[in-house]
């Protein structure tokens, strides 16, 4: 579980070194080798500020995913974020 900062302070965010309101954010993978692989680049991509974005939703900026895909359920299949998917492990790593 990574949850991020409550202010990010990155070029080209509308208010650097501001708070931002965000929430809870919650992945999955699978503890299996590739799950644990697939952990070590997603932490990676956390410490360079690559996991979240800051984008407005009607006037007020906040927190949210940023352009690496999650598994944020653990049902639903590929079109709800969740798993089964086949694909899943060797998509997030050709973008990480």
């Amino acid at each position: 579980l990574f949850k991020p900062l409550s202010s990010c302070s990155k070029v080209g965010h509308p208010r650097p070194g501001q708070p931002y309101k965000g929430g809870n954010f919650c992945a999955f993978l699978p503890d299996n080798r590739e799950g644990q692989k697939t952990a070590l680049l997603l932490k990676k991509a956390f410490e360079q500020g690559l996991t979240f974005q800051i984008k407005s939703f009607n006037g007020e900026e906040r927190v949210t995913w940023g352009l690496i895909p999650h598994k944020t359920s653990w049902e639903g299949g590929k079109t709800r974020n969740g798993y089964p998917d086949a694909q899943y492990l060797r998509e997030v790593c050709t973008v990480l």
